[in-house]
C-alpha cells in the first residue's frame, strides 16, 4: 500500500494544526457556524443527530492492521467503542466531541492517515474494486490508479468548493464491477486497446439520491497518460456550468442530461484541447513509481487445494458453506481471498465493534501479511489466505462474528445508519435490517434464494444505495411517521440499473413479510439458472406488485 513521504506527512501534520486552531477560534466564539461549516466539512466533520460524526478516509479501501488497531483505538476513546464502515470504504465514527477532533486527527496522521476531503462539495473518497491486485481476471491492478488520483485530487484548489460532492470509482475487470462504477460522478473502466497499452473508458454522469442515474459513456479509450488532462475537462465543464442554485440539481448528472451527453462531450474536447499535453500529463515514470507501492507480498509457492482443504470440505457442510460464499479465487496458487462479514444478526451492518477491528487486525497479522481491504458492501477482506490456513482462520472468524456465511445473499444487505444517528434521515434503517435478518435466518432458504442484492436507505440522498438494490428499502416520512417505499429491479454492476417502485409504502412492521412475498413470487417463476433479477428483468414488475398489494388489500 501507498507509504507517506516526508512531503506527506507534512501536509498532513499542518492541516492538523490548521483544523486545531480553527475548532478552538469556534469553540471560542471567533468563528460562526457559518464561517466554521466549510472548514469542519472539508475535515470530515458533520454535524448529525445526537453528536458530530467523523467520516475517516480509506484510501480505495486498504488498510494495515497497525491501522486498523488505531481505529479501534480511537472508537475506544474517543467514540462509544465501534465505527461503521461505508460504501465508499471510509470509516465513520458516530459520537466523537467536537473539541476532541484535532486531537483524533493527530492520531490518524501519526498512521498515516486523514479525513481531509470525506465531505464537503470536492472529490471525494476514490473507490475500486476490494480484490484489486489479487484476482485472477483483473487487466491490472487499479489501486495506482487510485492513488494517482487521490494525489491530483487531495487539496486541488480548483476542486475545493465544486458545485456538489464528486464521487470517482475505478475498475479493472471485464467480468465484474464491484465499484458501481456506472452509478458514480464518474466510472473509470481500465481497458487494453489492441496494441496492449492501458487507458480508460470514462463514463459520466451516474450517481442516486433524488435524481438516480446510471451513467453514460463519454470515451471508450483514454490513454492512461492523459487520464488527469480529461479527468480536468470534465471537472472544469462541470465546475463552469454545474447549478449552484439548487444543491439537488447540481450534481454533474443533472448537467450532464440537461446538456446531453454530446453537447457535454463536446465542451469536453474544447476544453481538453487546451490541457492536454500540459504538465498534468502523466509519464510512464510516475506510473512506475505508483506502481511500486503496490507490489506482491511474499508469496510461498503452493499448490492449489491442499488435501487438508478439501478433507474439511467434504466432512463440514457449516465450512463447506462458509468457503463456497465468503471465500473467492486468488491468482497465486494456494491463496484464497476472504471476507470478514460484518453481517452478524442482531448487528447493524457495516459496523465493527473495537474489539473485532482489533481481532480482524490479528487476523491480518496470522492470515494475511497485516493488510485488509474495506469492501463497497461494508465488509472487511483478507486479500491473501493460504488455503491450508483456512480452516483455522474459518474457526477465528467464528469467535468474532465474521463467518456469516451469507455473503452476496438477501441478508448480507448494505444499509445506512439511518434515523437513528443521521439529521437527513427520515426513517430508522437499522431496524429494517435487524427485523430482515431475523426473518431470513434459515440459511437452507437463504441458499436457495441464491444472490440477490438488498440495499437500505434512510432518506433520499442514498447512502444505502436502494436504488441499485436488486430489492431497495427507502425509510420515508408521512406526517411525521415512518414509512417504507420498496423498489426491485436495481442492479450496480456492468448492468447497472434503477430499480422501479413498487408502489404506496409500507408501515415498519410490514416489511419483512414484503419481502417475503417478493421472493415467493421470484421462486414460483424462475428457471433454474436465473437470480432474482434475472427474473424481474423477464418477467416485469407487475407480478410483483399484485402479489405484495393483493396481500395488504
Amino acid at each position: 500500500m501507498y507509504q507517506y513521504d516526508a512531503i506527506d506527512h507534512q501536509l498532513v501534520a499542518e492541516r492538523v494544526a490548521q483544523f486545531r486552531d480553527q475548532t478552538e477560534r469556534f469553540l471560542n466564539k471567533e468563528l460562526s457556524e457559518q464561517e466554521f461549516l466549510p472548514l469542519r466539512l472539508q475535515n470530515g466533520l458533520y454535524v448529525q443527530r445526537y453528536a458530530p460524526m467523523l467520516r475517516v478516509a480509506i484510501p480505495y479501501g486498504m488498510l494495515s492492521s497497525k491501522q486498523l488497531r488505531t481505529l479501534s483505538d480511537i472508537s475506544r476513546r474517543y467514540d462509544r467503542g465501534y465505527g461503521h464502515f461505508s460504501t465508499r470504504q471510509n470509516l465513520q465514527f458516530n459520537w466523537p466531541k467536537l473539541e476532541e477532533v484535532p486531537d483524533i486527527l493527530a492520531e490518524l496522521a501519526a498512521v498515516e492517515m486523514h479525513a481531509i476531503q470525506t465531505s464537503g462539495n470536492c472529490i471525494r473518497n476514490t473507490t475500486t474494486d476490494q480484490y484489486s491486485g489479487v484476482i485472477a481476471d483483473e487487466i491490472v491492478d487499479p489501486r495506482p490508479y487510485c492513488e494517482l488520483i487521490r494525489q491530483w485530487s487531495t487539496f486541488h484548489p480548483e476542486y475545493a468548493f465544486l458545485p456538489r460532492k464528486f464521487k470517482i470509482a475505478v475498475n479493472a475487470n471485464e467480468n465484474s464491477d464491484r465499484a458501481a462504477t456506472q452509478v458514480h460522478d464518474i466510472g473509470l473502466h481500465i481497458k487494453k486497446n489492441a496494441a496492449g497499452e492501458i487507458g480508460f473508458k470514462v463514463i459520466v454522469g451516474g450517481g442516486l439520491g433524488r435524481t438516480p442515474m446510471v451513467g453514460v459513456t463519454i470515451c471508450e479509450f483514454i490513454p492512461r497518460a492523459d487520464l488527469l488532462t480529461y479527468l480536468e475537462a470534465i471537472v472544469r465543464v462541470y465546475n463552469q456550468h454545474g447549478r449552484r442554485d439548487n444543491k439537488y440539481k447540481a450534481r454533474i448528472k443533472i448537467l450532464v442530461k440537461a446538456l446531453g451527453i454530446d453537447e457535454f462531450r463536446l465542451r469536453v474536447e474544447d476544453e481538453w484541447k487546451h490541457i492536454k499535453n500540459n504538465e498534468s500529463t502523466v509519464p510512464a515514470a510516475e506510473f512506475e513509481r505508483l506502481q511500486s507501492f503496490f507490489t506482491e507480498p511474499s508469496y510461498e509457492a503452493l499448490t492449489d487445494n491442499p488435501g487438508a482443504l478439501t478433507d474439511k470440505l467434504a466432512e463440514s457442510t457449516g465450512f463447506s458453506r462458509w468457503f463456497e460464499r465468503n471465500t473467492f479465487p486468488h491468482k497465486k496458487p494456494g491463496y484464497r481471498i476472504v471476507t470478514l462479514t460484518l453481517k452478524k444478526a442482531g448487528q447493524a451492518p457495516g459496523d465493527a465493534t473495537a474489539d473485532q477491528m482489533d481481532k480482524a487486525a490479528d487476523l491480518a497479522d496470522k492470515y494475511s501479511f497485516s493488510e485488509l481491504r474495506v469492501s463497497h458492501e461494508q465488509n472487511l477482506v483478507l486479500a491473501d489466505v493460504r488455503q491450508d490456513q483456512l480452516i483455522e482462520l474459518w474457526n477465528d472468524c467464528k469467535e468474532a462474528g465474521f463467518a456469516t456465511p451469507t455473503l452476496g445473499l438477501l441478508t448480507d444487505m448494505i444499509c445506512c445508519p439511518g434515523g437513528d444517528f443521521c439529521a437527513l434521515a427520515n426513517a430508522k434503517s437499522i431496524p429494517i435490517a435487524e427485523q430482515i435478518q431475523a426473518e431470513f435466518e434459515n440459511l437452507d432458504y437463504l441458499y436457495d434464494i441464491g444472490d440477490l442484492d438488498l440495499n437500505i436507505s434512510g432518506c433520499m440522498n442514498a447512502c444505502g444505495h436502494h436504488h441499485v438494490g436488486n430489492i431497495g428499502i427507502l425509510g420515508v416520512d408521512k406526517k411525521g411517521e415512518e414509512f417504507y417505499q420498496i423498489s426491485i429491479g436495481g442492479a450496480s454492476g456492468h448492468d447497472a440499473s434503477i430499480g422501479k417502485i413498487l408502489g404506496p409504502s409500507f408501515a415498519q412492521e410490514e416489511i419483512s413479510r414484503v419481502i417475503h412475498k417478493l421472493i415467493d413470487v421470484y421462486i414460483g417463476q424462475r428457471t433454474p439458472e436465473e437470480h432474482f433479477i434475472d427474473t424481474y428483468r423477464r418477467i416485469g414488475i407487475t407480478p410483483f406488485k399484485e402479489a405484495v398489494y393483493a396481500k395488504v388489500n
